[in-house]
């Protein structure tokens, strides 16, 4: 269906916004995590060796890892002005929960990371080779630790434990901080994430050196890359698919609509379900057409047994209405209690219902008078809990695809490694033609985690819609249009910058140091 620029309102520009703003910035975020580290390992060998065409390899890494990091910086930090900006009442409502990691992030990581990035480049010649290698592997510290915190707010989003409703304050507030930094699907979001940042960087060495080798340049250079490069993507990739199957147990167990929609499972499927390797999934008609599936698999891996059932798209709209009518009870508390915090019938009714109080919200989109809805609204309101089912359908599967591709890649240039057969020139082409696809891969899991919540801020407990700031769309118009601009200069400057210093190679930096 076209949508109209025109018909836009604030909750949808907003989401534009930060997704745009969101996807671009996780455009650097990979590459960082997964250079910093193979900087560590190569800056290791070269201290262990002594061997100078290690201190090279750091150093033009090095070089590349700089330009991509400043402009991670650059994209980051706009985008998380907008909590304040575009998502005021989202900030105001759980900012005491969501607030802390990201507090924490900017003081424990960010700070250490930006800090001894700038010794990584001008320490060379004042430190000792000891002391520098230590200031390497501070900024692989930095980087994983500041993804950490970031996930671990994003897990809380996506699986809101640790925390309660005051109704006295109107706000989500921590009851248990070891809860949140514990939570079982921020430690499963961290080592996927950082995991798939790995396969990025490695990916990006190996592309890179296949280009030089196809070059017929810097052959010693590339070869000792591609070593380091074959060995650690070979390990990203298998953690990667490892933990991605965790992360799927997962999301069976908390987040059930999400995965019902990344399967196209329209009905609730008998066990031990079967996964749908391809099909078309149609919204309208709540069907998956041409579906090829594999019996059993699907079971497997959300509910880890052979006899629980997977619950279907429909079955789960039909519970959450049920949700919905029982949250009605705590909204209705909750208004008495604003008027009358002593009335204990209603703190009793309240205490009993609210884990649904974030589902009646939804039908604020329909009624000003929750307490009153009709059973038209509560219908409709359920509805809402179903995301757009292709686009998550198909976001999953180009992220999986590309995960075993990279497993069959790096596996092919362990071998090569092995055998030393590196420059073979049918797999160097297919290596460098890899270069995009880590990107392709990474924002496709982004969409897939963050869509795939909708309708929820907070899953459960905010809905997306009420999140937003009190803006005319006009203000949202000017911001994005701001945004777009500002981001397309800054992508110009990142890929001139990035095939200059590429072209130039590994020599020519060495002698302008």
């Amino acid at each position: 269906m076209a949508i109209s620029l025109a018909t836009l309102d604030v909750v949808t520009l907003s989401r534009i916004q930060f997704g745009m703003t969101a996807l671009y910035h996780f455009l650097f975020v990979p590459l960082t995590l997964g250079l910093s580290v193979l900087l560590g390992i190569m800056e290791t060998i070269y201290v262990m060796t002594g061997n100078a065409i290690w201190k090279k390899l750091t150093q033009y890494w090095g070089a590349l890892f700089g330009i991509n990091f400043v402009m991670g910086v650059a994209t980051g930090i706009t985008m998380e002005f907008q909590f304040g900006t575009n998502w005021a009442y989202y900030a105001h409502y759980v900012g005491d929960v969501f607030g802390t990691p990201l507090a924490i992030e900017g003081f424990m990581a960010f700070f250490l990371e930006a800090t001894f990035v700038g010794m990584f480049f001008f320490g060379w010649n004042r430190l000792s080779k000891v002391g520098h290698l230590s200031t390497t592997w501070l900024v692989a510290l930095g980087s994983n630790l500041s993804a950490l915190w970031i996930l671990i707010a994003n897990a809380w989003m996506q699986h809101p434990v640790g925390a309660h409703f005051n109704y006295q304050t109107l706000r989500m507030e921590v009851s248990d901080f070891s809860a949140i930094l514990f939570n079982s699907v921020a430690q499963a979001k961290f080592i996927h994430t950082v995991s798939a940042g790995y396969i990025t960087g490695a990916v990006f060495v190996l592309a890179i050196s296949a280009y030089f080798l196809l070059q017929k340049r810097n052959r010693e250079f590339a070869l000792r890359s591609m070593t380091v490069a074959a060995s650690f993507g070979l390990a990203a990739a298998l953690s990667a698919i490892v933990l991605g199957d965790e992360s799927g147990y997962l999301v069976g167990e908390n987040q059930k609509m999400k995965l019902a929609a990344i399967e196209g499972a329209w009905h609730t499927e008998v066990a031990p379900a079967s996964l749908t390797i391809f099909g078309v999934p149609n919204q309208a008609t709540h069907t998956t057409n041409d579906a090829i599936r594999i019996p059993y698999l699907l079971g497997l891996i959300a509910t880890r047994s052979l006899d629980t059932p997977v619950d279907g798209i429909e079955e789960l709209a039909n519970a959450n209405a049920i949700r919905i009518k029982d949250g009605i009870q705590a909204y209705s508390a909750l208004k008495i209690l604003l008027k009358d915090p002593t009335n204990t019938a209603a703190q009793q009714q309240l205490a009993k219902h609210q884990e649904n109080l974030g589902y009646s919200l939804l039908l604020k989109r329909y009624t000003v008078n929750v307490s009153d809805a009709t059973q038209a609204q509560i219908a409709q309101a359920a509805k809402d809990t179903i995301p757009e089912v292709a686009p998550l359908f198909w976001s999953f599967r180009i992220m999986v695809g590309c995960a075993f591709f990279f497993l069959a890649l790096f596996s092919w240039a362990f071998y090569l490694s092995y055998k030393r057969r590196l420059e073979n020139r049918w797999f160097l082409r297919l290596a460098l033609c890899s270069l995009p696809l880590p990107w392709l891969a990474s924002e496709a899991g982004w969409f897939v985690a963050e869509n795939g919540r909708q309708p929820w801020a907070i899953d459960g407990v905010l809905p997306t819609y009420l999140g937003t700031s009190s803006l005319a769309t006009s203000d949202l118009w000017i911001s994005l249009a701001g945004f777009i601009g500002f981001y397309t200069v800054l992508a110009i400057v990142e890929v001139y910058l990035m095939i200059k210093y590429i072209r130039l190679g590994p020599d020519h930096y060495q002698h302008a140091r």
